[in-house]
């Protein structure tokens, strides 16, 4: 019998916890690997994690994790009913004038992460991916996806019959006034239109006799 999910992501978790195929396993305090509902349809993937994320553990806890929140809500919906993780695992951070600040994951940073991302959606085996800003997108959907273009638009990934890509949040925090009210307004728009999108697939799915309808941990949300 194979191994339940939550097993199964455990222990891909444990072996990431020891991970040191790249530098920012010298600077971190913590592997954020991931949370939420194993068995949820839904996964939002943002690009790593940062200073809180770090000394938490923890994926989105900051103030971009708050807003998510917000979001999540404000599309029905709460961190229980989705998984949340980011496609690396460790903080990407520098010293300037000798304070620490984040950075972007460089592309060989990003190449020594991806087995742990590629093992966790391979045994979720979500419906629908969100990706949270353009780095993900570019990962999961396609190369040099342009987030301001793109942005609601659905697509395809090896990992999921359904992905969409959003404004991460971290990205709208720097907005103001009405830049930053449009840029909210998307990021639930398009959270709204991934549970829909979810609805819609498990419905075709249990037509298709794939899937027994309410499967065992999926949410009655979706």
């Amino acid at each position: 019998m194979d191994e339940p999910i939550e097993q199964q992501l455990a222990e891909v978790a444990a072996k990431a916890s020891q991970c040191t195929a790249c530098r920012l396993a010298q600077t971190r305090t913590n592997v954020v690997f991931g949370e939420g509902n194993p068995r949820s349809p839904l996964v939002l993937v943002g690009e790593g994690p940062g200073e809180q994320e770090d000394a938490t553990g923890r994926p989105f806890v900051g103030r971009a994790g708050q807003l998510l929140d917000k979001a999540l809500h404000d599309a029905g919906m709460k961190r229980k009913h989705v998984y949340i993780c980011n496609i690396v695992k460790c903080r990407a951070s520098e010293v300037v004038n000798g304070r620490v600040r984040n950075r972007a994951p460089l592309p060989d940073e990003i190449q020594a992460c991806l087995p742990w991302l590629d093992a966790q959606l391979t045994i979720i085996r979500p419906l629908v991916i969100v990706c949270l800003g353009a780095p993900s997108a570019s990962l999961i959907i396609h190369k040099n996806f342009k987030i301001l273009q793109e942005r609601g638009q659905w697509f395809t990934s090896r990992w999921a019959p359904a992905a969409i890509a959003t404004l991460h949040p971290a990205y709208i925090l720097r907005q103001a006034g009405a830049s930053f009210q449009q840029g909210y307004q998307y990021l639930v728009q398009d959270l709204l239109a991934a549970r829909q999108k979810v609805i819609e697939l498990r419905r075709l799915q249990e037509e298709q006799k794939l899937l027994p309808p309410n499967e065992e941990g999926q949410l009655s949300l979706f």
